[in-house]
């Protein structure tokens, strides 16, 4: 049986599928005349729904393409560090859905990252278990600094965090998953991820002192946890900082504890 060669590059966690010899390295397979894509990826160990992005000697290719001797193939997967849209993704819908699920050690993180607008689940101490079942039933990206937890086979969206401080694990999240051109402040609640709506302040009634009322025309309320915000007096604070972290400034704000994060309220 005839059969050719294709040199093949896979990045990111796609390497996952591979001896730790050939990962981060160019390969060349051999395969029958004449493979398609698909083709390729079973014989590499990939399933097609881990794949966003096929480049046959650069250009954007279906799952159908057939393999030619001599093709360069570069693997994408679904979360990659810059932005997929502009080229054709393998589905009429791209795979990429910004959620995520950040394990026991992050919640500051996952505080900065509700207060920029990204939908960001966070408990306590939920347990390797629970973290890995929500991350594959809800389609969410794991956050972690435990290694060990984002090799679990379910696991198909994991990124380990490198760095132990907040403000810097922020800035390498958003930097990593090309983030900052989706950036909504001020959307979401900090406390318990729920969405924010505007609330009429004639409704609320005894939630929020009188002052407060007189004083501020606007005011938002959380759809899960029904808390409200304003722009209280450390909202300047906060949007120097989301400032700071769109134009991608290696000096952001620094915030207190006392904040609470609150991207409204006082």
């Amino acid at each position: 049986m005839k059969r050719h060669t294709a040199v093949v590059r896979l990045y990111a966690e796609l390497n996952d599928c591979l001896p730790k010899a050939q990962r981060q390295r160019d390969l060349e397979i051999p395969l029958p005349t004449p493979p398609d894509v698909r083709t390729l990826l079973t014989k590499l160990g990939l399933s097609p729904d881990a794949v966003e992005l096929v480049l046959i000697n650069g250009a954007s290719s279906s799952l159908e393409y057939p393999v030619r001797g001599g093709d360069r193939v570069s693997l994408y997967p679904t979360f990659e560090a810059f932005d997929v849209n502009p080229l054709l993704q393998l589905r009429d819908a791209p795979l990429r859905r910004i959620a995520f699920v950040a394990d026991a050690h992050l919640g500051r993180l996952a505080r900065y990252l509700r207060l920029l607008g990204f939908d960001t689940l966070f408990d306590n101490d939920p347990g390797d278990e629970a973290l890995a079942r929500v991350s594959v039933e809800e389609g969410r990206v794991l956050l972690s600094r435990d290694r060990a937890l984002l090799r679990r086979p379910a696991i198909t969206h994991g990124l380990w965090v490198p760095t132990v401080r907040p403000r810097e694990q922020l800035r390498y999240v958003l930097e990593r998953l090309d983030l900052f051109r989706l950036l909504r402040p001020f959307t979401r609640c900090t406390v318990c991820n729920g969405s924010l709506a505007v609330a009429d302040k004639r409704t609320l009634g005894d939630e929020v002192p009188s002052r407060v009322r007189a004083a501020f025309a606007d005011f938002w309320r959380c759809s899960d946890c029904g808390r409200v915000y304003w722009e209280g007096s450390h909202y300047e604070r906060l949007s120097h900082f989301v400032e700071q972290m769109a134009a991608g400034g290696t000096e952001p704000a620094v915030l207190s504890r006392s904040d609470r994060l609150d991207p409204k309220g006082s």
